[in-house]
């Protein structure tokens, strides 16, 4: 019995050891692949830190993000948890075809919004749109546990929408996919909607602003890979829903994009690919789509009608976008998140007869988004 208890605290010691070699030896790693997320950074020790017990918290934070195998151990722990009967980790419902946040009925929205939102179009002789997209909780709400539900997304953006000035044209994405929610419009594992998604909402938005929208059948759909997995991948690393698509739509007889401009925060321009597919070898596949995050492009077409668009969006717009390049000869797409600033500070409003505002609902509590529209 003294022997074995001697060979099993050796066993517990080496372990430990060997844990605690592993977290050192990868103390130089600052971000995670498998999470798209950076690492806690090894903290510095002062006395004030110390004595407030910061030290000790940010010594667990990075003790836990750099623990050897951390990834593997998280995938293991997910699908131990999905095959015991727990169905959320890290605030993701893991359901048998898809993954879902679980806190979009708790969102706040920002309560400076509606505000800035009616002061753009104050003195705007153009026509404002708004379409605010639901996230795939929205749409597959019924698919979740009855007990995290409240507020419905369509109730959340209804809010925004009734505080809104009549300058304001709204526009209802939210019943449109909800509508159409049978098809593949959103991705399994991330809250955004799929190319499709966004082509569906494209039908509706472009008559909004004067155009026949370009019919499905027009279209040569090119999947580019099958192996997305999303921000809902991210958090839990549960393998057990299958991975996405990421589709092009091109539009063989249609027009051409001329040139695509980026506008850093330094104002620095320079000439990118319309499709970044070396995006598709990195961690962020959806990236793909327009390319790096940077304040402005400027998206030049071969379309003969002089007509000039502005679209402030975040990244759900950016495989919507594709679709108004069919119908536009420029469009300015300003990224409110990517800007140092504001709105007036890239772009002079009043050269747009139309502005179309697109983003996630997620950012319908976001002040930091808000406060970058302003003319």
């Amino acid at each position: 019995m003294k022997e074995y208890k001697i060979i099993t605290a050796a066993a517990v010691l080496a372990f430990a050891a060997v844990m605690a070699f592993g977290t050192f030896l990868s103390r130089g790693k600052k971000s995670s692949a498998e999470e798209a997320r950076s690492l806690a950074e090894f903290p510095k020790a002062d006395f004030q830190s110390m004595y407030n017990g910061d030290f000790s918290k940010q010594m667990n934070d990075h003790f836990t993000d750099h623990f050897p195998l951390r990834s593997k151990w998280m995938s293991i722990e997910t699908k131990l948890r999905s095959a015991l009967g727990e169905s959320i980790s890290d605030g993701v419902y893991i359901g048998s075809e898809r993954l879902l946040d679980c806190g979009f009925s708790e969102r706040v929205p920002d309560p400076t919004a509606a505000d800035r939102l009616n002061a753009f179009v104050s003195g705007y002789d153009g026509t404002a749109y708004l379409a605010v997209i639901p996230s795939s909780s929205g749409v597959y709400d019924d698919e979740l546990p009855y007990y995290l539900l409240g507020d419905t997304e369509g109730q959340q953006i209804n809010r925004l929408y009734d505080s809104l000035s009549g300058g304001i044209r709204k526009i209802d994405a939210y019943n449109i996919l909800k509508m159409l929610k049978d098809n593949y419009i959103y991705y399994r594992s991330d809250t955004k909607w799929t190319s499709y998604g966004a082509y569906c909402v494209y039908r509706t938005v472009i008559q909004k602003l004067g155009f026949q929208p370009i019919t499905y059948d027009k279209y040569t759909i090119r999947h580019v890979t099958d192996n997305f997995r999303g921000d809902l991948y991210n958090r839990t690393l549960y393998t057990g829903v299958r991975s996405d698509l990421l589709d092009i739509y091109e539009y063989p007889d249609g027009s051409q994009i001329l040139t695509c401009m980026s506008v850093d925060k330094d104002g620095r321009i320079e000439e990118r690919s319309f499709y970044d597919m070396d995006m598709l070898e990195t961690e962020d596949m959806y990236r793909m789509y327009l390319g790096e995050n940077v304040p402005v492009l400027e998206i030049e077409t071969d379309v003969n009608n002089q007509r000039k668009l502005l679209v402030i969006k975040d990244s759900y717009a950016d495989c919507f976008i594709p679709f108004l390049t069919q119908h536009f000869s420029r469009i300015t797409v300003v990224s409110p998140e990517d800007m140092d600033g504001v709105l007036s500070d890239y772009v002079d409003v009043s050269d747009y007869e139309q502005t179309l505002m697109l983003f996630g609902i997620e950012n319908i509590g976001n002040t930091e988004f808000f406060s970058g529209i302003s003319k």
